[in-house]
């Protein structure tokens, strides 16, 4: 099994309605170097100004990145080249994330390759100190990779506590 964490960026609150602007996604394991980084161009005219901002994308930019059903092909193509056995999906804001790619998925592709679930990395992070608390504490502790809204830079430093929570003793894959 591997883990891949998974971060996004959008142009508004829900798929369909909105659209997903780019995504990045990483294996966790020591190298964080089997990567995957996917731009779309919108498939809806609706859209926020102010959630497109935080993409650092422009509307003029978005709607030349590359077609949806292409890029999820493709990310399907590099989880199964990637992947050992089921795939989990593991997200710092699971809701969020998990909406658009499963949503993605299965509007371009017919299937989502995570199956049906996926993990939250603040909860494992809160089980594993057994303290509910501590839901953001691990964000600023253990990312090494600044969090700056470019979702494949976002993805890396979120695996990075991942496998800081490994070497505390959180069981975890780490292929």
């Amino acid at each position: 099994m591997s883990y891949i964490v998974v971060d996004v960026e959008s142009d508004g609150e829900i798929p369909f309605r909105n659209s997903m602007v780019c995504f990045g996604a990483v294996i966790v394991e020591p190298s964080l170097s089997k990567t995957f980084y996917g731009k779309t161009k919108p498939i809806s005219d609706n859209w926020k100004p102010e959630a497109l901002a935080i993409s650092g994308f422009s509307r003029e930019q978005h709607l030349t990145f590359d077609d949806a059903k292409t890029v999820m092909e493709n990310f399907a193509q590099w989880i199964e080249l990637n992947s050992i056995g089921k795939p989990t999906f593991i997200s710092d804001n699971l809701a969020f994330d998990w909406q658009w790619i499963n949503w993605y998925f299965h509007y371009f592709t017919a299937r989502n390759p995570f199956g049906f679930s996926g993990r939250r990395i603040g909860d494992l992070y809160c089980g594993m100190k057994m303290d509910s608390g501590l839901n953001y504490e691990w964000k600023k502790r253990y990312r090494k990779t600044p969090h700056d809204h470019n979702p494949l830079n976002d993805a890396i430093g979120n695996a990075e506590a991942l496998i800081q929570f490994s070497k505390m003793g959180l069981l975890i894959p780490l292929k």
